[in-house]
């Protein structure tokens, strides 16, 4: 494994729209390599966001994560992640997943067979980036002669990724994605049962996202990351919480309690610090590097805390 990640931070999906540029730019300044965009129904755009951190920064790598493959039709994906690429070559990534079945539901556009939709969704885009003319059903949609324009196409096609976490779906993406965007939490072990399940033959980048806390005083950082795993425990999160060592003991705790903000009050101060970076900088320095030796390219902090714009000045101790 690589014996270095790159580090990157998400922009929260609710950060007012008045910070988004500074925070992108202090990102920036602290020395993070990557800010990472979500698309969640009902806050922002992922492309929109991507473009307007993209033109406000000047190196700072930007990744997409994720973007649900069924609410945009494939030739105008390939569009919009062609513009990016041509505009701000070398800076962008993309992450396209299945989006959570609850909101693409509300939203009128979940898939009936949603991993070889998936599937054929990243190949159309990734066909239609190296210039081929598609004919034909792609996820759903009846192509005629759909090409991008050569003056249109990048130089090089931004890596795909695909934000996942299913066995079949990890699968899937060894096999059609230069890389894979797990969602929090991500623990050593669940990188390798993760990567195991993707196989993947050639070169692949696994993005890890974390809940993340840094303080001088480690029981400061804990309490500040506590909020934000009240809902682990849910069923989507199981492949997250199987491989851990202390899985059954984890499920008893979530289901003798009543509230999430009683199983959040009562997760063990050890277990905070495996399902969320949280403690000095030494401690998240250190297991950011245990990531990094399990697999992880690519480790992603999500700030913990009220205060997104000052918890980066904290989180940037670890850098």
């Amino acid at each position: 494994m690589n014996s270095q990640s790159s580090i990157g931070v998400i922009l929260p999906r609710d950060l007012p729209a008045h910070q988004v540029l500074g925070y992108a730019q202090k990102a920036e300044r602290l020395g993070f390599d990557e800010l990472w965009v979500v698309e969640d129904l009902g806050f922002r755009g992922g492309f929109s966001q991507a473009g307007a951190v993209l033109a406000g920064t000047e190196n700072i790598g930007v990744g997409i994560g994720i973007l649900p493959a069924a609410s945009r039709n494939v030739a105008f994906a390939a569009m919009e992640i062609a513009t990016l690429g041509q505009l701000f070559p070398g800076r962008v990534a993309v992450g396209i997943g299945h989006g959570m079945p609850g909101w693409m539901r509300q939203a009128g556009c979940w898939p009936d067979r949603p991993l070889t939709f998936l599937s054929e969704y990243t190949q159309g885009v990734r066909a239609l980036l190296g210039g081929d003319t598609l004919n034909g059903t792609v996820a759903g949609a009846r192509l005629e002669d759909v090409r991008l324009e050569p003056s249109s196409l990048p130089e090089t096609s931004p890596p795909l990724l695909l934000g996942v976490r299913g066995p079949r779906s990890l699968a899937a993406s060894g096999q059609v994605a230069d890389g894979t965007v797990l969602a929090e939490p991500v623990t050593p072990e669940y990188v390798v049962a993760a990567r195991e399940q993707i196989a993947a033959q050639d070169a692949h980048r696994v993005v890890a996202y974390n809940l993340a806390a840094v303080d001088p005083d480690p029981d400061v950082a804990i309490a500040t990351a506590r909020p934000g795993l009240e809902w682990i425990g849910e069923p989507d999160w199981a492949p997250h919480l199987r491989p851990l060592p202390f899985a059954a003991e984890f499920a008893a705790l979530r289901a003798g309690c009543a509230t999430r903000q009683e199983f959040a009050e009562r997760l063990p101060a050890p277990w905070v610090q495996q399902l969320a970076l949280a403690g000095t900088p030494a401690q998240v320095r250190t297991r950011i590097d245990d990531l990094t030796a399990a697999g992880v390219t690519s480790n992603v902090l999500m700030p913990a805390g009220p205060d997104p714009l000052a918890a980066l000045e904290q989180l940037a101790t670890v850098l």
